[in-house]
C-alpha cells in the first residue's frame, strides 16, 4: 500500500474535510488503486514519444481583436425607456441599508 490513513486523514484535514472512519478506508482503498495503475504506467516505453501538451494540434479559434466603427453613444441608448445622458437607467439590483 502505497498511502496510509494517516496520510488520507492529513489531506482531508488541510482540505477542512470531516471524514468518518469508513470513509478514511474507502479513501484510502481508491487512492491506493490510483496510485497503483499510475505507477503501472511508469513501465511503459516512452523513449520515441515526444512530449506534448495535446494529443491533437490545436489551432486558435478565436479572431483577432481589431478595433472597428461602433455605434455612437446616442444611437445606442435611442430606443431605451428610461435613460440618463448616454446611459442605460436599470433598477437596482441591490436593497440599501439604512
Amino acid at each position: 500500500m502505497k498511502i496510509t490513513k494517516e496520510t488520507v486523514e492529513y489531506v482531508a484535514h488541510l482540505a477542512r474535510l470531516k471524514l468518518d472512519p469508513q470513509e478514511v478506508e474507502a479513501y484510502t482503498l481508491q487512492i491506493d488503486k490510483i496510485l497503483e495503475y499510475m505507477e503501472s504506467l511508469n513501465s511503459l516505453n516512452t523513449d520515441n514519444v515526444e512530449p506534448t501538451t495535446h494529443p491533437v494540434p490545436v489551432a486558435c479559434v478565436m479572431r483577432d481583436d481589431i478595433a472597428k466603427p461602433s455605434f455612437a453613444a446616442e444611437e445606442s441608448v435611442g430606443n431605451a425607456p428610461q435613460r440618463i445622458d448616454t446611459f442605460f437607467k436599470v433598477p437596482p439590483i441591490m436593497e440599501q441599508e439604512p
